[in-house]
């Protein structure tokens, strides 16, 4: 075994080096070469080295290099140094992260790492959190306990009687909500259909003025970083309306919750403090590795009685038991990763992960707006999005770039204009990294 994980790591290592001279897509070729994994299961065994040789020698070739310095496509970021090996202790470890009783160190450390959460990100520090999958599922979780505590409030227990025959709810979502906050309405059984689609201006932030009334039977989803534009949502006026008459407001923050811990991006988070359940993905702005989404509660009570069961076999005698705050019962111990990541990190290297990042955007916008292409957004934050002239020219230039392989953008429609979105989020992401890229993006513009 020692010597798998040395062999292992040898590899890994020259994968990591080689980042930086690759291109970020992978080649037709090697994709193609995937079919070589493709056999027939044999019926002896194989020597562990040779099957982990074959996976690195035909499966890395045919990765994306998203932990690479120039990947701008989805808001991806890349793996810390701690967090990434912080996440291999927690291969090796193998804990399950559900009770205490099965693996003290991961809930230890999850509990730390949510409590050092909720001050960098200027929540209430009783909340309840969770880590879970990734946005989506933390976007459920939220939603989930939003469900619970509108109905318990009604006097519907809706974990043990269902949605037949419960008091309507009424869904507020943007015009630019998320597809996961759809998705995850739809899982919730509260319909994909039935929510109320609030208008945004031009920057994609929910109008205000076209709420409609609110009750103590509402759920109205915000955003904190426009996937788009990076824009936020007047939270402030919108949970000063909700408040007032009850209502629930829920904030999709997969990223933009992040702004927070940086002193010059906070005032973008005017307000979100205010509202009752929160969404973000830690594998985004914090650079962990895959999966590691967050959901925050202001009750905590309305997160436990959501999420909570029982069984003969599961005597529970700790304080907090994650499984009672999370969709999974077994689950890997995604609370090491993050503490790691913070740990080594502190608030001043946080913070200028997430300034260092807004301020490569910017550069973005100005060198390619100094070159005469249009940029569709005020750029608040980490994202870009950029018009080469018409929609066809425009998705010309998009996939002639991702063919270049400098760099990776991807494309995106922007109220009715194509465009090339550019998400600035790694921390491997360095100024010639930007400029390698900027000078890659306008001659292929300039050639097509």
């Amino acid at each position: 075994m020692t010597d798998l994980i040395k062999f292992v790591a040898e590899r890994a290592i020259a994968y990591q080096q080689g980042l930086g001279d690759r291109k970020v897509a992978p080649t037709p070729e090697a994709v193609a070469r995937l079919s070589e994994l493709n056999v027939p299961l044999q019926f002896w065994p194989v020597d562990p080295a040779v099957v982990i040789a074959q996976l690195d020698e035909i499966g890395s070739p045919a990765t994306v290099a998203t932990t690479g310095g120039r990947y701008f496509g989805f808001v991806i970021g890349g793996s810390l140094p701690a967090a990434q090996a912080a996440n291999w202790f927690v291969d090796l470890w193998d804990q399950n992260a559900c009770l205490e009783r099965l693996s003290p160190v991961s809930i230890a450390l999850e509990e730390i790492a949510l409590g050092w959460l909720l001050d960098i990100l200027g929540l209430p520090s009783d909340c309840g959190g969770a880590f879970v999958t990734g946005g989506c599922i933390a976007n459920f979780t939220g939603l989930a306990a939003a469900r619970h505590g509108v109905l318990a409030r009604a006097g519907w227990d809706v974990e043990a009687d269902g949605l037949f025959g419960a008091p309507p709810i009424t869904v507020l979502v943007s015009a630019e909500a998320h597809p996961t906050v759809h998705k995850s309405l739809g899982l919730l059984g509260l319909g994909r259909n039935r929510i109320v689609t609030i208008p945004t201006d031009g920057q994609g932030r929910m109008r205000v003025d076209a709420l409609p009334p609110l009750s103590e039977r509402t759920i109205v989803c915000i955003q904190a970083g426009n996937v788009n534009t990076g824009s936020y949502d007047p939270a402030a006026e919108i949970c000063r309306i909700a408040h007032k008459v009850g209502a629930w407001v829920h904030v999709d923050g997969a990223f933009g919750l992040w702004a927070a811990a940086a002193p010059e991006r906070a005032h973008l988070m005017d307000g979100v403090s205010q509202a009752d359940s929160w969404a973000t993905d830690a594998h985004k702005w914090l650079n962990v590795p895959y999966d590691c989404g967050i959901a925050f509660v202001r009750n905590r009570d309305d997160l436990r009685a959501s999420m909570s069961f029982t069984a003969a076999y599961l005597t529970q005698e700790y304080r907090r038991e994650p499984m009672d705050y999370t969709p999974e019962a077994s689950r890997r111990a995604r609370g090491v990763v993050v503490w790691a990541a913070l740990r080594s990190l502190g608030r001043d290297g946080l913070a200028d992960l997430v300034e260092r990042t807004c301020r490569h955007a910017k550069r973005f916008a100005e060198g390619l707006s100094a070159a005469g292409f249009q940029i569709l957004n005020d750029v608040v934050l980490n994202q870009v999005l950029v018009s080469f002239g018409d929609a066809e020219k425009t998705r010309r230039v998009i996939t002639a770039i991702q063919i270049d392989g400098t760099c990776w953008c991807g494309e995106t429609v922007w109220q009715g204009h194509t465009a090339m979105r550019i998400s600035v989020s790694s921390w491997a992401t360095t100024a010639d990294d930007v400029e390698r890229s900027l000078a890659a993006m306008i001659r292929i513009a300039r050639e097509n």
